[in-house]
């Protein structure tokens, strides 16, 4: 009797599924496929392997944060982050599958030379979200969207990036923790991969994450209270007040790392929030990067069932009118993003 697609899934995991492996089989179900999504997403994979290289004896060695330091071959030391961006930069404009990219830490479009081959797609990354917690061993990770370029236009014009969220064509992020992951999603549900370092590759681990109607944590950096307007700290105040899909009161998680936040709620259930505030000349725009933070992780989230707002607005219905935008972020289980836009907009 022939497998179920079901059945067939099952076994390829327990047989420990590679990405590799598990992109071939998605291009098997699909005649139009090039195979080009397949060696890109290989080539950021190679790139997150040489991050968390790092990333796993950055206690060991000169990379962490602004040393000043000079190696023994008389070349300054470069801090984490900095190694992260320029490692996805130099893999990824050799890799022939894209002509431009935008990173955080870059203020303009990162165009592929001339003399390099160039592809049909568009990468838009922040190479190390939650750098920050390097010096204390937290979880860290890389977030990535992909776009295609637009037909007949040029490779750095800068409309191949300011699109709409539900335009992407695949998003995922790196985590760099107690294991390395990569979960992505190409709008086709969303898969988790762990690195197995005994053999230097990603296996299926997390296959179709879905994420509960409603969930049982809320993180927010409650620090920043005095900053919030009335909505805002109303929002928070009802999940610090409600129950959850239990019948127990909300938990409190907040790690300060984006990535490491949305994870553990994607896992779990919950809601994760960074509001705008008063605290400078962003408001009333947030702090968060619609492009390469807020768009990539809200493609996941409503692959796995879940939802992402701006408060006012679906986070994927935003087309970007800057590189570098910035939104406030909702994100998490449907019914708790559906309560925060109700009591944003001050609809109870």
């Amino acid at each position: 009797m022939p497998l179920t697609d079901i059945q067939r899934a099952n076994q390829s995991y327990r047989l420990g599924t590679t990405i590799t492996e598990h992109l071939l089989l998605c291009e098997d179900e699909c005649p139009a496929a090039s195979g080009q999504f397949t060696r890109l997403l290989s080539e950021l994979i190679i790139s997150a392997k040489l991050i968390s290289r790092e990333v796993n004896k950055a206690g060991l060695a000169d990379i962490l944060g602004m040393t000043g330091d000079v190696n023994v071959q008389g070349e300054k030391v470069v801090k984490l982050d900095e190694f992260a961006n320029q490692a996805l930069i130099y893999r990824m404009e050799r890799s022939g599958l894209l002509c431009a990219m935008a990173s955080e830490e870059n203020a303009d479009v990162i165009e592929v030379p001339e003399n390099m081959p160039r592809g049909s797609y568009v990468l838009s990354f922040d190479p190390l979200d939650g750098s920050s917690n390097v010096d204390a061993n937290a979880s860290i990770g890389t977030i990535f969207s992909i776009h295609r370029k637009i037909e007949d236009a040029g490779c750095g014009i800068l409309d191949n990036f300011l699109r709409y969220g539900y335009e992407q064509v695949a998003a995922g992020y790196f985590l760099y923790g107690s294991s390395t992951m990569l979960v992505y999603t190409a709008g086709k549900g969303v898969h988790g991969f762990t690195l197995d370092p005994s053999v230097g590759e990603f296996l299926l681990s997390h296959q179709n994450i879905t994420m509960p109607e409603r969930g049982r944590i809320y993180s927010v950096n409650e620090a920043y209270t005095d900053y919030w307007d009335e909505r805002t700290r109303a929002v928070v105040n009802y999940f610090k007040s409600s129950k959850n899909e239990r019948g127990k009161p909300y938990t409190a998680r907040y790690i300060g790392a984006l990535v490491a936040d949305f994870h553990r709620n994607l896992l779990y259930g919950g809601i994760y929030m960074y509001p705008a505030d008063s605290r400078d000349s962003h408001k009333p725009h947030g702090k968060l990067r619609l492009l390469c933070e807020a768009a990539p992780l809200a493609f996941i989230v409503e692959q796995a069932g879940g939802a992402a707002s701006d408060g006012r607005q679906r986070i994927l219905d935003i087309k970007a009118t800057e590189l570098h935008q910035r939104v406030p972020l909702f994100i998490g289980c449907k019914s708790d993003v559906e309560k925060a836009m109700a009591i944003m907009q001050g609809k109870v």
